[in-house]
């Protein structure tokens, strides 16, 4: 095969002893040799940097040691997918001078259109998000929620029924405090009023935020009007805030109660159009993924924030590493671009529906880092269809290097604890290359660009060999316990 990224043979690094299979999050060294549960893990190479997994990598993780309770609307089984306003076009209000661009009935019409007639739609978005800023600064005489007249002169409810004329679901924005974080009406005080309000207009998706209100109040708030939410007999999905809120607070979020209570919530830090601010996010869940993947599943989502793909911040390679990170993390996938201008190659790695699959597959599990040191890292997540126990794989090898050449990456499936007797079928979902069924045993070579992604689909095969059937409870991993590199 001609591809540029087939796999080799060649021995790029070996693993000559292996540690348990015990999951413990990998450590960064300086090439020392250490020790875990009394082994030691040497590593030899060819090519001066090297990389060392543990043979066997199979951990089983207690994710669905009981079934998923998310809250009772049957919504959002797999993440959402859609547009949302805020990253890209912010709280603009100056329609006098900036019409195109300002958060305005006008805008979110145009974005629902594009989103319809761009492919986007088919390709599985279907929410059309408004954020911050749409309403009046004060609410009507009866008490209820408004919009900026001048901004949205026909109103919330016209603007649902536009969206839902394209056949797309509309969402709204607000916050748990007095006010929202851009200082427009909030909801204290008036929560049984505004989810009715909501229900009224036909919102299909709200989002609510934190400012204004005190973490700790949270615990009851956010509960609460999800009760009211529900009790419209209106099914909308339920975006909440709280869990970041608490964590910048110090409070451990309950999030017991978050997942009975919310479709989706924010644990970090908003995004921003930069590829640090990606990293930070990508660190965030990395570092904190014992607690946090955990929680995901059918019908409620960790949300590590908007896709900022397609505006300014980003390379092709760094748009490229979001899309295919937040597909391992069974992300939202919520765009915040400008539809009206993105350029066709960053259309297409948002309309990749390869890599959509990936973020859809119905399992719901998240992924998780597997492997990290020196600017590599693995990430993986399992995924149907399966085999007996066995489960299907996204694999991501994300190069963090800022040494300006392509890495190259090579390790065994069964590294990486693909250890199915019949093997995978390997498809690169970004080159659109399938490498035919794989032996666990097989050493696979991926050259990765700096700030770039190689994101893998690994289909476990049937095999005649006996196996223990399958259990829905147990939830199966490749971990890794440390790394060491070395130079020659």
């Amino acid at each position: 095969m001609d591809d540029k990224r087939s796999f080799s043979a060649e021995t790029a690094w070996t693993v000559e002893t292996y540690v348990p299979r015990f999951y413990r999050e990998p450590r960064q060294d300086d090439g020392r040799i250490e020790k875990y549960g009394g082994r030691e893990q040497i590593v030899s190479g060819e090519n001066g940097t090297r990389l060392s997994l543990h043979e066997d990598m199979m951990i089983l993780l207690l994710l669905l040691a009981v079934p998923a309770f998310g809250l009772d609307n049957g919504l959002v089984r797999t993440p959402p997918m859609g547009w949302l306003a805020w990253e890209r076009f912010r709280c603009n209000t100056d329609c006098k001078n900036d019409p195109d661009n300002c958060i305005s009935d006008r805008l979110f019409r145009t974005m629902a259109d594009l989103v319809v007639s761009e492919g986007y739609a088919a390709a599985g978005y279907e929410y059309i998000n408004i954020d911050d800023c749409w309403l009046d600064k004060e609410r009507s005489y009866t008490g209820q929620l408004q919009p900026d007249p001048v901004r949205f002169p026909h109103g919330i409810k016209d603007l649902a029924n536009y969206v839902h004329s394209k056949g797309l679901k509309f969402g709204i924005y607000e916050d748990y405090g007095n006010y929202t974080c851009a200082g427009y009406p909030g909801i204290l005080g008036s929560l049984e009023l505004d989810a009715l309000t909501f229900a009224d207009w036909d919102v299909d998706y709200v989002k609510l935020d934190g400012c204004y209100a005190h973490p700790r109040e949270m615990d009851i708030g956010y509960p609460e009007f999800g009760f009211y939410l529900n009790r419209t007999g209106r099914p909308m999905v339920y975006s909440c805030s709280w869990p970041v809120y608490q964590i910048y607070a110090g409070i451990q979020p309950n999030f017991s109660s978050i997942i009975d209570s919310c479709n989706l919530w924010r644990n970090f830090d908003d995004i921003q159009d930069s590829w640090s601010s990606l990293e930070s996010i990508i660190d965030y869940y990395g570092n904190n993924q014992d607690t946090i993947v955990q929680n995901a599943g059918p019908g409620h989502w960790n949300d590590p924030d908007m896709l900022i793909i397609g505006n300014f911040g980003l390379s092709y390679e760094q748009s490229k590493t979001q899309m295919a990170m937040w597909a391992i993390l069974a992300a939202p996938l919520l765009m915040s671009v400008d539809l009206r201008s993105i350029r066709p190659e960053y259309k297409a790695i948002l309309q990749n529906r390869k890599i959509i699959a990936v973020d859809q597959d119905p399992l719901g599990i998240q992924g998780r880092r597997i492997y990290k040191h020196k600017g590599i890292e693995i990430w993986a997540r399992p995924i149907s269809p399966l085999f007996q126990n066995y489960f299907s794989y996204a694999i991501a090898f994300l190069n963090r290097r800022t040494d300006g050449t392509p890495s190259d990456v090579a390790v065994t499936l069964q590294e990486m604890g693909l250890i199915a007797p019949g093997g995978y079928r390997i498809e690169d979902l970004y080159e659109d290359v399938d490498y035919g069924v794989l032996t666990p045993q097989t050493k696979i070579k991926v050259k990765v660009n700096p700030s770039g992604v190689v994101i893998l689909r690994a289909n476990v095969q049937p095999s005649y060999v006996q196996t223990t059937p399958y259990d829905p409870f147990r939830q199966v991993f490749p971990a890794v316990d440390r790394t060491t590199f070395k130079k020659k």
